[in-house]
């Protein structure tokens, strides 16, 4: 199958700088085993990131701007039969990157590894970071101002899976609760094993639904693991279940349509050991991909 993988250069969503480098150099790393097509989507450098803690809405027109752009180059690209391979950039990046995927056509599902479940709203943010509102966002909790360029179905809460979530503030759990989003938490993956997880996840995500779109957040692997993140939270998983979890995807992966791996920050890593867990994934998910049948583009009048 067509492969492009697109590197979403931004950190906007988060108040910690870095993560705009992690597809800079994840994009270094591939140079020469990686043929496909690329392209890449840089932030503005001259802008001033809002810091202020009493921000609730930390550069959402700046944001919006980038996404908007990025939204417009995946739709297209999926329309032509490409996989797309969307390489963050901090989450925030994943609100184009689903909304394009779930504009394509028929319902879609969505499994979103990561340790937040990122379920806040303008409402109750507690940080403002933008990245803590990107999945009641893509799942149309709220948060229209995000997804303003976005003319289409949203993906449905009980069509959605979060793996591997470990902190939510009280109000976020509010929003969650009767929102219909099925949620593994870091002690399922440890006590059910990933295989388990991920066919469970493949399970709701994918019953009646055209394809699952997957979401890989670095930040589900311990700090102690994986110090490069912007938001590091502990109890997370070790580098072996990571890659499991990994793996376990890549054996459902006729059912994916596009995948986002997010979060590297470079400046945090120590040793590049969070880049060296992330260039694994990223290996195998390419190869995966250049397996896959060509998608068969339907004419349309």
């Amino acid at each position: 199958m067509k492969s492009i993988i697109i590197q979403a250069e931004s950190d906007l969503g988060v108040h910690i700088d870095g993560a705009r480098l992690g597809p800079i150099q994840l994009a270094k790393d591939i140079q020469g085993f990686y043929k496909g097509e690329s392209l890449s989507f840089h932030a503005d450098d001259s802008i001033i990131k809002s810091r202020n803690l009493s921000d609730r809405a930390k550069n959402k027109y700046e944001i919006n701007e980038f996404n908007e752009k990025l939204y417009k180059s995946i739709l297209e690209k999926i329309k032509a039969g490409y996989f797309p391979l969307i390489i963050g950039g901090d989450k925030s990046v994943t609100i184009p990157s689903c909304l394009a995927d779930a504009k394509d056509g028929e319902e879609i599902g969505l499994i979103i590894i990561g340790a937040h479940a990122d379920y806040n709203t303008f409402d109750t943010t507690e940080t403002g970071n933008i990245n803590g509102l990107c999945t009641a966002c893509i799942t149309g909790f709220k948060c229209e101002e995000l997804m303003s360029f976005h003319r289409g179905e949203m993906i449905q809460p009980t069509k959605t899976v979060l793996i591997g979530v470990r902190n939510m503030n009280a109000k976020e759990k509010d929003n969650i609760k009767y929102s219909g989003i099925n949620i593994f938490t870091t002690d399922d993956i440890k006590n059910q094993g990933a295989a388990t997880i991920i066919q469970k996840a493949f399970e709701i995500a994918s019953y009646k639904t055209k394809s699952v779109h997957i979401c890989y957040d670095l930040d589900i692997i311990d700090p102690s693991v994986a110090p490069g993140i912007s938001v590091p939270e502990f109890n997370g998983i070790d580098e072996n279940t990571a890659m499991e979890l990994g793996d376990e995807i890549l054996n459902h992966f006729d059912k994916v349509s596009a995948y986002d791996l997010v979060e590297l920050n470079p400046l945090r890593d120590v040793n590049r050991k969070t880049e060296q867990i992330a260039l694994n994934l990223l290996f195998k998910i390419i190869k995966k991909i250049e397996e896959l049948p060509d998608k068969k583009i339907e004419e349309t009048d």
